[in-house]
Parts: structure tokens; C-alpha cells; sequence
């Protein structure tokens, strides 16, 4: 950071005389920190200007659309979180050092404007001195973003252990909140959560057995990696003949049944991927399944002799609880003085579950009979076509135990000017969390501290996690709020691997529809998904991937710095740099936009998609005397309050901070409305209509819908509750229509400048 603190002096030499704001270096016990006070004038010192950053503006819209605040998140325990570690340091120096810079700019007066290279943006005259362009700050990015330097960072922490409660993490801790330290960022801390995780239990290992026609307990098939199991399975021994159900998906397990092969009492044999280990047993469960053993299937990953694979004798880790945070207080934070009533997540499962080998799956693949698997369900384990089964029998035993677990989040923030009192407009807080294998479990406790205040606070969440898995595509896990901002800075950013292009013009050579091939929704998996189905905040969570086939390391033990290199074949510098230039333009764009760019009525558009789902039923609802016309007029007086803000908005005055902070205010909270309030937090913690899990959502009205047209015995269970009821229908409707019709009745402003018809 001496370069930065160099930047500092210098711009302290240049800037003008006059009563200002300004950050000098605190020597002595506190040395390092930035210490604010207010100056007369009487000595030339840095005015830290606030900015404004502006760049091609839509059709019909006046400023900028809405631009979030971000916040950077760290996560996993392998190779993508090294790559977010470096990236966190490396965003976090540069933004330092880009509020140094403006202190030199001589002709600073309430902002300075940074235009875009867009031809068709025409800035007044008045702000043509003194202008700081966006290609200069780009320079200085990179600058500061050397792909040498984020490779050794990356290679360093690589050789860490990062298991969530070890010794290795409380150190790698420890070396995090330093480098945070040395940043002079205004605020560095860590906070610690008492969690309770499971752990393999070295005195009584999971075991996996034959069990013959009379029952009794035969040869052990060895579950190569002790250390690689399924924290939060249920534990206990259970027998069963062996079937094999593809991904364990809802269709799949239906698509056995339609076949004659019934998952009920059975232990079931799925692949990795598609879906998540917790969806995987979840759904076994609900098909009456007894376990389940998780492989990886090689026939799933690239082919590419030229490319690393995963070793034949290497399992895959994977947590099984459905849901987020510490299982055992839900909706509760685990700080360690807080007393909780004995209760565990309604996620947990009550059947176990287990990874194994491509080797040991390959063993079990060769004793199933029965019908032969479709076409698309085969792999490339056996030199003959995989069967359903049922096969012989199994025994399988999991002592997996809970243990009251220390996980340390790291936090670093600088401070905003307006929003609340930030250099950069808003502020930004870099954290780096733990327990991210076991669920997101440290950034779920951290966000049920402080859920009745997040969503009045927090504009946006920014995830790094998982940020590299390969270089051929780009995916954007994330709210229909960010979509548009995402697309901009797209058309911002190198791509790595096509020289010329930007990331945006490499998707849409491909595709036109950049969405399509770019969007993707939030899964529970990603830290992200908490902050906007259980809190209401809008997330992102960045990804570059391989074409059409899933990194094979991610949660092995394999998973390290040099197979992530030698799968990217030299390319990973290039490709976290990529990472750390999307991310800080993005933290650029969101701390100073005076507006937030949040496109507020996207969900109009969501909504919409949704509806022509719902109209497939209208006939049948019709026939028994029911209507969705609720449903329709809540989606139009939200796209009616929607374009009336942004006439609000776009005949407003633009210099007026009030206004615009009311704006502001209103544009943040869209997300939050979008949580229903007619269900509680601890029985339904992810309470958002669209992206959340509850029969309040509209995933769930549309899964009762389709009840209409079918019969019990094809759906999870075949329980009498599993055919369509009109009491139920009603109470859905009404709480997705009056969650939607609460959102257009807030996004429209005062309660005397509302006038929807109820």
C-alpha cells in the first residue's frame, strides 16, 4: 500500500485551499488508520470530491437507470476461494487508492462527472474541465490488478488448510484480516458465530456393506476418504436393495416408478450435479427411499485428454441440508450467550446419505438387473449399459456427530459520504465468511443478527464465490434487479480468452438473447440466495464455467491451485482478472451513481413470463368457479407504479439531494417487498414470492396447479395431500397476490398518492 499512501501526499500538494472533509494518517498505537476531521482551510489538503459516474443512458430514461451498492463475499473452502480471496485484497487496494486519486483532481467542485466512451453521450459544458473519464480509471485498475500478483496470492492460500473450526483457518483468518489491515481501510473486523457442524467420527467411520438374501451383513466396500462425507445427513444404519435414479431429480425418481421400479425402501444410487446433494435426499425422502450414495460420474465432465480429471478413487463433498445457516437455530444467529429452544431446521433430512468412488459406483453399477436406464441417463463406467435395478442388498452406516463449532466472518469497510455519511457515495463492506461448505452457514447467521435492519441498509450483495470453474462462458446468478447494470458492465470487460472482444460481444456473437446464454437464477447453494430470499436484498453471484461440462475438483480434495490452472491451461491470471474487473466496476458504478441503478420494473416482466404459465390452468380453474384476475391486476398496478416513478424521477430536479435520496430509498426496497409478510421468518425463512420455497410462492402455486391434471400416483409420495384442494388454491392465491399487490402499493410512494383500486 505504498504506493497508495503516496498517492495521498501527492494529492495533498495539489488540491485547493477551502473548508473541507479530509483523511489523515493516525500515528502512534493506531498507526495505519484514516482519521476524518474538518479543516478551515488553513492547510492544503486533499478534498475528497464525491463522483458521479454516467454512461449510455436507456431510451425514455433521464439519469443512468438505479445502480446498487455491493458488497464482496468469500466463501468456499478450495480453489474458487482463493481465487475470491485475492480478488477481495486486490478490488479493495484499488478502490483505496481510487479516492486517493481524486484527490488531485484540481477542479473538483460537487463532483466529478466520469463519462463513458459512448458516442452518443453529450455532458454539458460546464462539466467539460476537470473531467475524469472512465478509461482513466480503468488504467488505474488495472494498474493495481497485475495478473502476477493475483496468481501468487492465489497459489499462497492454496496451500492452507481451510476446514471451517481448524487450526489452518483460524490462521488463514488471522492472515486475512491483515491484508484487510494493511488496505487502511476505516473498518476492520472479525465477528464469531458457535455453530454446530458435522464431523466424520475417526472412532466409528461411515461404512458401506453387501448384504445377502438372508439378510446378513457381507463384504465391506471401502469408502476410500473418511474425511469426505455428507455433513448433516441423518445418522443410523439402513438395508436396502440398490437402485439407480440418474440425478435423484423429482422426474427422475417419477420416471422409475413409471418403469416399475419403485424408489420406496430402497437405497438410491444418483449422479453428482444438476441439482444439489441436499435436493438429492430431499426428494429420496420424499419418494420413500431408505438412503442415498452420491457418485461422480465421469460421463459428466470434460473428455479433453489435454485437461486434468478427477480420480477414479476421489468422492465429492456435499452437505444435505435443505436450506442455509446453522440447521440447528433456525432463524436464529448462534452468537454463543444466546440461549435456544431445542429445535433443528425442518431441512434436516431423516434418511443418510453418503458419497462414494466412481471406483465403488462402477462395483455397485454391475450387480443392478432389472430394466436397462434410458439413453440419456448412461455412462461411462461399465463397457455395457447401466441398469435400474433393483439390485443386492446394502447396508449402510452413518456416525457422522454434531460438534458446537467457532466460525470467524471477516469484515472490511469503507465508509460512505451521503448514504450513510461515504467518500465513495455509499459505503462498502468486504467480507470474507466461513462455514461456506456446510450451507452458508457463516453468512446466514451473520444475516439473522441483523435482519431487521439489512434491507433498510443493504443495497446489493456481490459474490465472488465460485467466481472461476473455467473460461469458455459467462453466467450471472441473480435478481432480476441487477440484469440491466450487469449488461453494461459487460460491455465494459476484456474477455479473457477472445482477444478484441468484450465479454459482452463474445455472449452475443453466440446468442443475440445475452440473457439467455448470461442469466441465470440464484440457487439455495450460493451464499448469495440468503441475502435475497431471506432477507430481501438484491444479490449477483459471478461465474466463469467450462462449455457444457461442470468443473470437476469443486469440494474434493483435488480441488486445488494447480488443477484450477491446469483446467484454464495458463489461463487463470487472465480470467481472475476478468473476476476482479467486473467486480470493481460494478462497485465503482453502484458507490457513486447518484440513483441506483436497480431496474425496478423488471419484475413487471417477471411476472409476466409467470403469468403464461398460470393461464394454462384458467380453463380448469374456470370449471370449478375460480379466476386469476387478482393475480392479473396486481401485476398491472405494479407495472403501472413503476413507470410512474420513473416519470417521478425523470422530471425531477437532478441536483436534489432530498428527492433524490427518497428516490433512492424507494428503488432499494423493491426486493423486500417482493417478501411476503403473511408468513413467518421461522417457518418459512425464504419468504420471497418468486425465488424463496414455501407454498406462498409462486413455485408453489404453480405446483398445486398442476395437480389439476394429474393423478396421485405420479407425484412424490403418492400421499393423499398430494392432489389438488381448492381451500389450499385460495389461501396461495392470496398470499402471492397481496405480497405482488403490496409491492405496486409501496413502489407507488405516500399513502395519499396511492390510487390502485383494491
Amino acid at each position: 500500500m505504498e504506493q497508495l499512501w503516496g498517492l495521498l501526499q501527492r494529492a495533498q500538494q495539489l488540491s485547493p485551499r477551502s473548508s473541507q472533509t479530509v483523511y489523515q494518517r493516525v500515528e502512534g498505537p493506531q498507526k495505519g488508520h484514516l482519521e476524518e476531521e474538518e479543516e478551515d482551510g488553513e492547510e492544503t489538503l486533499a478534498h475528497f470530491c464525491p463522483m458521479e459516474l454516467k454512461g449510455p443512458e436507456p431510451l425514455g430514461s433521464r439519469p443512468r437507470q438505479p445502480n446498487l451498492i455491493p458488497w464482496a463475499a468469500a466463501g468456499r473452502r478450495a480453489a474458487p476461494y482463493l481465487v475470491l480471496t485475492a480478488l477481495l485484497i486486490f478490488t479493495g487496494a484499488f478502490l483505496l487508492g481510487y479516492v486517493a486519486f481524486r484527490g488531485s483532481c484540481q477542479t473538483c467542485g460537487d463532483s466529478v462527472l466520469v463519462v463513458s466512451e459512448d458516442v452518443n453521450y453529450e455532458p454539458d459544458l460546464d462539466f467539460h474541465r476537470g473531467t475524469l473519464y472512465w478509461s482513466d480509471l480503468q488504467a488505474m485498475f488495472l494498474q493495481f490488478l497485475g495478473e502476477g500478483r493475483l496468481e501468487d496470492t492465489i497459489r499462497q492460500t492454496s496451500l492452507r488448510e481451510r476446514v471451517a473450526g481448524s487450526a489452518g483457518m483460524a490462521a488463514l483468518t488471522q492472515d486475512i484480516r491483515a491484508a484487510l489491515s494493511r488496505q487502511k481501510l476505516d473498518h476492520v473486523w472479525t465477528d464469531t458465530h458457535y455453530v454446530g457442524l458435522q464431523f466424520p467420527d475417526p472412532a466409528h467411520p461411515n461404512t458401506l456393506h453387501w448384504v445377502d438374501e438372508a439378510g446378513k451383513v457381507g463384504e465391506q466396500l471401502p469408502l476410500e476418504d473418511p474425511d469426505v462425507y455428507c455433513p448433516y445427513s441423518a445418522i443410523g444404519n439402513v438395508t436396502g436393495e440398490l437402485v439407480y435414479a440418474h440425478y435423484g431429480r423429482p422426474e427422475d425418481l417419477q420416471d422409475l416408478r413409471a418403469r416399475g421400479v419403485d424408489p420406496a425402501g430402497r437405497l438410491l444410487l444418483v449422479r453428482v450435479g444438476v441439482i444439489s446433494f441436499a435436493q438429492k435426499v430431499t426428494n429420496a425422502q420424499d419418494f420413500g427411499a431408505q438412503g442415498v450414495l452420491i457418485y461422480p460420474e465421469p460421463a459428466d465432465f470434460s473428455q479433453d485428454p489435454h485437461k486434468p480429471s478427477l480420480s477414479s478413487q476421489q468422492a465429492v463433498y456435499g452437505h444435505v441440508h435443505l436450506g442455509t445457516g446453522d440447521p440447528y437455530t433456525p432463524g436464529f444467529p448462534s452468537f454463543n450467550q444466546t440461549q435456544f429452544p431445542p429445535v433443528a431446521s425442518s431441512g434436516l433430512p431423516s434418511i443418510p446419505a453418503q458419497p462414494i468412488t466412481a471406483d465403488i459406483a462402477s462395483r455397485l453399477l454391475r450387480k443392478l438387473k432389472g430394466p436397462v436406464a434410458p439413453q440419456e441417463w448412461q455412462g461411462s463406467l461399465l463397457g455395457s449399459p447401466y441398469h435400474l435395478g433393483p439390485g443386492p442388498g446394502l447396508r449402510l452406516a452413518v456416525n457422522n456427530h454434531r460438534t458446537s463449532t467457532p466460525i470467524n466472518n471477516i469484515f472490511g469497510c469503507i465508509e460512505g459520504r451521503s448514504e450513510p455519511g461515504f467518500r465513495p457515495r455509499r459505503s462498502l463492506l468486504f467480507i470474507s465468511w466461513d462455514g461456506g461448505d456446510f450451507g452458508s452457514v457463516g453468512s446466514t447467521e451473520w444475516l439473522e443478527g441483523y435482519l431487521s435492519v439489512l434491507h433498510l441498509k443493504a443495497v446489493v450483495y456481490v459474490s465472488l464465490d465460485n467466481a472461476v470453474l473455467g473460461d469458455d462462458k459467462f453466467h450471472a446468478k441473480t435478481s432480476p434487479l441487477l440484469t440491466s447494470l450487469i449488461e453494461s458492465v459487460l460491455k465494459q470487460v476484456d474477455s479473457p480468452n477472445h482477444s478484441g472482444q468484450t465479454l459482452y460481444e463474445q455472449v452475443v456473437f453466440t446468442n443475440p438473447s445475452w440473457d439467455a446464454e448470461v442469466i441465470r437464477p440464484l440457487p439455495m447453494d450460493s451464499s448469495a440466495y440468503s441475502f435475497t430470499a431471506f432477507v430481501g436484498v438484491p444479490a449477483v453471484e459471478f461465474s466463469f464455467v467450462e462449455d457444457d461440462q461442470a468443473y470437476p475438483f469443486l469440494h474434493t480434495k483435488e480441488d486445488t491451485y494447480e488443477n484450477l490452472h491446469k483446467v484454464l491451461q495458463g489461463r487463470l491470471p487472465a480470467v481472475a482478472q476478468a473476476v476482479a474487473q467486473l467486480a470493481g466496476q460494478l462497485l465503482i458504478r453502484l458507490s457513486h451513481d447518484r440513483l441506483l441503478p436497480l431496474d425496478f420494473g423488471r419484475y413487471g416482466d417477471v411476472v409476466l413470463r409467470h403469468i403464461g404459465n398460470l393461464n394454462e390452468f384458467s380453463g380448469d380453474l374456470k370449471a370449478r368457479g375460480l379466476t386469476l384476475q387478482w393475480v392479473y391486476s396486481a401485476r398491472g398496478d405494479y407495472i403501472r407504479a413503476a413507470e410512474k416513478l420513473r416519470q417521478e424521477i425523470y422530471s425531477s430536479e437532478e441536483r436534489d439531494e432530498r428527492l433524490t435520496r427518497m428516490y433512492n430509498v424507494r428503488i432499494m426496497r423493491v426486493e423486500f417487498y417482493f417478501l411476503s409478510q403473511y408468513v413467518s421468518p421461522a417457518d418459512s425463512p425464504f419468504r420471497h414470492i418468486f425465488m424463496g420455497r414455501g407454498d406462498h410462492t409462486l413455485g408453489a402455486l404453480l405446483d398445486h396447479l398442476r395437480l389439476l391434471r394429474s393423478n396421485s400416483s405420479g407425484t412424490p409420495g403418492a400421499t393423499s395431500s398430494a392432489v389438488f384442494q381448492e381451500s389450499r388454491f385460495r389461501r396461495q392465491l392470496a398470499l402471492l397476490t397481496w405480497t405482488l399487490q403490496g409491492a405496486a402499493n409501496a413502489l407507488s410512494g405516500d399513502v395519499w398518492n396511492i390510487d390502485n383500486n383494491f
